[in-house]
């Protein structure tokens, strides 16, 4: 259908006695607000740092403003600064260009108010609030220190399973899920709490389904998920990422680590030197029009029938190639299944901890490849990471 006055109507008093129409109002407010605040693990806690922590916020003229104030006012955080110039929703965005958290020319608004008011974090969350970008500061230099989704996703994860595991409410059989081109950090933290680690393909869809399939089968509890891009879910009420529940989670956990006098990006820097410096990347090549699309195809064909072995300076020890469901082990030449739906995804690991992966985007006309390493240090982390990334797509 492509004219709209082929839509059937009605009036809405036929459509109220129908039963057909139904204001969502105050009541589902009050549910979902609820269920943020089921999730929170240490509320007891905030009252003792209300005075002194400082939060700067920012919707970007999204649909984050009123939740988020809400959530974060009834668990007792009284030092919120909203962004005045972007708290409205406004679908023109008219101060940013891109009202994306993942894109940092968004941040110049809050970064200015953050250091007005000398904040502990700095948050945004997308216009549709389902991800949440993150600052933190860094008390030794006094700068704010951009916080990828790997690394709050992270902060978030390890929170939740030390917490829950000392408190008693951690399940026997708790799960936690990230998608395959998330941080492999996300592995090492799921070990040493003895929790169940299930990969999916990206998409939050498949974290949400992954809930769904637990239910049916009786096998494990959903505790959290993520993906890289700045999204994640604690708990079961929705089945999709949600912004509000990671802005309340770590606004907690700054709390918590508030009380230790450490800042959030202090608690980052503990989980490297406990689990390892892992840093990731991506990046994206653009191919418009049929030509475009020709070409996309075209490279993963090459990447296919010419699979690389090396990468980055290191040995490439297997293919997961999605597409024909195969994992091809390049070292004893054993092929197995890789236990995921069929998709046009390349999947490389390597050797000393990396890996990359190759895929053509599902929206937009784009190539994408992912990078992740694990390094000795910060400083060697990254330049693994440039090595590989120069190796792959030529940058």
């Amino acid at each position: 259908m492509t004219d709209f006055a082929q839509v059937k109507t009605m009036e809405e008093e036929a459509a109220r006695e129908a039963g057909l129409f139904h204001i969502i109002g105050r009541e589902l407010d009050d549910a979902y607000m609820e269920q943020l605040k089921g999730q929170s693990i240490h509320p007891e806690l905030i009252p003792r740092v209300q005075e002194d922590m400082k939060i700067v916020y920012t919707p970007l003229h999204g649909t984050g403003n009123l939740p988020v104030r809400r959530v974060l006012k009834e668990l007792g955080f009284t030092k919120v600064y909203v962004v005045k110039e972007q708290e409205l929703p406004d679908g023109s965005f008219p101060t940013v260009a891109y009202p994306n958290p993942e894109d940092a020319k968004a941040w110049t608004l809050a970064l200015k108010l953050a250091k007005e008011v000398d904040a502990d974090i700095v948050l945004a969350t997308d216009p549709d609030a389902d991800r949440l970008g993150v600052y933190a500061k860094d008390t030794k230099t006094g700068e704010y220190i951009c916080f990828t989704g790997n690394m709050s996703g992270m902060l978030l994860a390890d929170y939740i399973l030390r917490e829950r595991s000392e408190n008693g409410t951690l399940p026997k059989n708790a799960a936690l899920i990230e998608t395959i081109v998330t941080t492999d950090m996300a592995k090492e933290i799921a070990k040493a709490y003895g929790v169940k680690l299930v990969e999916v393909l990206t998409g939050f869809k498949y974290i949400g389904e992954q809930i769904k399939f637990f239910e049916q089968q009786h096998s494990y509890q959903y505790v959290f998920g993520l993906e890289e891009s700045y999204g994640c879910l604690a708990g079961t009420y929705a089945r999709d990422k949600d912004a509000c529940v990671a802005v309340m989670l770590l606004c907690e956990a700054a709390a918590f680590y508030k009380l230790q006098g450490k800042t959030l990006w202090d608690a980052m820097v503990e989980l490297y030197e406990k689990y390892g410096y892992y840093k990731e990347g991506l990046s994206t090549l653009t191919l418009k029009g049929m030509e475009g699309a020709a070409k996309i195809r075209e490279m993963m064909e090459g990447y296919r029938g010419n699979p690389p072995k090396t990468l980055g300076g290191c040995r490439v020890l297997a293919v997961r190639d999605y597409l024909a469901d195969t994992r091809r082990d390049l070292t004893t030449g054993e092929v197995t299944a890789t236990g995921l739906p069929k998709s046009d995804v390349l999947y490389y690991e390597l050797e000393n901890n990396g890996w990359c992966c190759v895929r053509p985007s599902g929206t937009e006309p784009k190539i994408k490849f992912y990078f992740g390493v694990k390094g000795a240090s910060l400083e060697d982390a990254e330049e693994k990471l440039e090595k590989l990334k120069k190796d792959l797509c030529g940058e």
